[in-house]
């Protein structure tokens, strides 16, 4: 199913969906004389919410938990999968969000998975992230390993490398044209900089596996850490950057990121700002405490109510330079956490307006 089609699916779904309150513009008020109106429902001026749905919080799907959701996909048939990261994999209905299916996943070893970070190829098959290890294994629609991709010795959890549990391969997302694969760790490697994250990349050509390839240097900012990435029509990439402080509540930014000017850092030992290695360069396209609440409920402190654990994200639907982005939260099945989802609109400002662009050394 095209995106666009997934786009108006999506956005019937989240207004029938339970929980989801609609509500007028963000700012009070006319706008100034010569300047534009703010968008409707405005996080930025080029950032918007259509709506909210927590539909799904706290539910059960055939005797599993439905919940801890740490990366979502737009599948072939225009179904949306979304990966738990206690080892399932739900497909929900595009128009309702309800879960149709669930499959579970497991190791080579018949082991659990931290489950992080998702792709759907063009033929069903589910590149899933593994954030214990980390590992890329690759799975068929009924849960059975198809394979496992080559994985750089230092990105693994000490002792075997130099990164730290639980702050791996987080985020995990296919260039269009579907020859690069990009994963971006969480958190920063022993001997790098501390904010100072890793992003590798696989290449392959034609029906050949993919192979490690470049991999790139992106700066989070202090406190948060890199939880998703989507790569975007015009070959960059939404980079989700989250994090939280007790008492306080998450903080959640959206950026878009370019690859293109970025060094290769495979071969470099340890990233500390040096002069002669060019980071990812990124650009904030919201912060979300700034988003309307919505009506929306917390279940403890935020800084702004309709904020949770927002762990997934994927685009669903492009078109004249705008972007819809589905969005979802973490509960990490905790009564003080929300399963919520969430729809963007990201509007035709820079980088999004114009042709499409490619990045030769990815596409």
């Amino acid at each position: 199913m095209r995106l666009r089609s997934v786009l108006a699916t999506l956005t019937a779904g989240l207004t029938a969906a339970t929980c989801l309150t609609a509500a007028g513009p963000a700012a009070a008020g006319a706008p100034a004389a010569g300047a534009a109106a703010a968008p409707r429902n405005a996080c930025s001026p080029s950032v918007s919410i259509d709506g909210f749905s927590d539909a799904l919080d706290k539910t059960t799907y055939e005797g599993t938990y439905v919940g801890n959701f740490s990366a979502l996909a737009v599948d072939r048939d225009g179904k949306l999968a979304a990966l738990s990261d206690r080892s399932s994999l739900f497909t929900l209905d595009p128009t309702s969000l309800q879960p149709r299916s669930v499959v579970a996943l497991a190791d080579e070893n018949q082991g659990a998975l931290d489950s992080e970070g998702l792709v759907v190829e063009r033929d069903g098959t589910r590149l899933v992230s593994s954030e214990g290890e980390p590992a890329v294994r690759r799975y068929g629609r009924d849960g059975a390993i198809l394979g496992r991709l080559p994985v750089p010795e230092y990105l693994r959890v000490a002792p075997a490398g130099r990164a730290a549990t639980n702050q791996t391969f987080e985020a995990l997302t296919l260039f269009n044209g579907g020859h690069t694969l990009l994963a971006g760790m969480e958190g920063s490697l022993s001997g790098d900089t501390p904010g100072i994250v890793r992003f590798q990349t696989w290449h392959r050509h034609g029906s050949q596996d993919f192979r490690l390839a470049a991999q790139y240097g992106y700066r989070a900012d202090t406190g948060l850490g890199v939880v998703e990435t989507t790569a975007t029509p015009d070959g960059r990439l939404l980079v989700l950057e989250r994090g939280f402080t007790s008492g306080v509540g998450n903080t959640v930014r959206l950026y878009s990121a370019d690859l293109r000017r970025a060094t290769d850092t495979s071969g470099v030992e340890n990233l500390t700002g040096q002069n002669d290695v060019r980071l990812i360069k990124k650009t904030l396209l919201a912060d979300l405490v700034n988003c309307p609440a919505l009506g929306a409920t917390a279940k403890q402190p935020q800084p702004n109510p309709i904020l949770d654990n927002i762990e997934a994200m994927t685009v669903t639907g492009h078109r004249h330079g705008r972007l819809k982005v589905l969005l979802a939260s973490d509960d990490n099945q905790n009564t003080v956490q929300i399963t919520r989802f969430y729809l963007l609109t990201l509007r035709s400002a820079p980088p999004f307006a114009g042709e499409v662009k490619r990045i030769p050394t990815l596409l």
